[in-house]
């Protein structure tokens, strides 16, 4: 009986293989490999919560940037409005004060300083007309409204300006509404 062992012993043998198991257990949690692991993952967690607040403090300075961006563009449309308005209105209290008079002579003079004035305004917004008698007529400029044959003149030549044309740049303002022969 001596290799039958008791229910005792052969429960104190599992004890004893079940304490190392834990003993080595423990040790496997305590070995440098999983410290260096979780240190690595806290690193990468404070990493990760970095570039999440550099994420959200560049799109806050984006949409400032927009804002601003918007802020700017209407503010320069709003000073080129106040701007033109300015030029325009000296050519209004021209207007005004022509119609107080009732001399014929006297308003026509004014109309034509007026129409001066005008002139010059437009000069000084880069403001160019286009359309006037003897031109070759252009689609790209002129809006003929009115076409007539005349041997005595070229061909496509502007005979009659009924509205003149302007622009500003490459950028039509108004077409010029013409009369065109041949």
């Amino acid at each position: 009986m001596a290799t039958n062992k008791t229910e005792k012993e052969t429960v104190e043998e599992v004890k004893e293989v079940a304490s190392e198991d834990v003993e080595n257990a423990e040790k496997v949690d305590t070995d440098p490999t999983v410290e260096e692991l979780e240190k690595r993952i806290a690193e990468l967690e404070d990493a990760l919560k970095a570039k999440e607040d550099q994420y959200l403090r560049m799109a806050a300075e984006y949409e400032n940037f927009r804002r601003r961006s918007k802020e700017e563009r209407e503010t320069a449309y709003n000073d080129a409005a106040a701007d033109t308005i300015g030029e325009i209105l000296p050519i209004i209290d021209n207007l005004e004060r022509a119609s107080l008079y009732e001399d014929g002579e006297k308003v026509k003079e004014g109309l034509v300083m007026i129409a001066k004035s005008v002139s010059d305004v437009f000069s000084k917004l880069g403001v160019e007309s286009m359309g006037s008698i003897g031109e070759e007529f252009d689609p790209n400029y002129h809006n003929a409204v009115l076409h007539a044959e005349d041997d005595s003149l070229g061909e496509n030549e502007i005979t009659d300006v009924f509205q003149k044309g302007y622009k500003k740049g490459n950028r039509i303002i108004r077409f010029a509404m013409v009369k065109v022969v041949n």
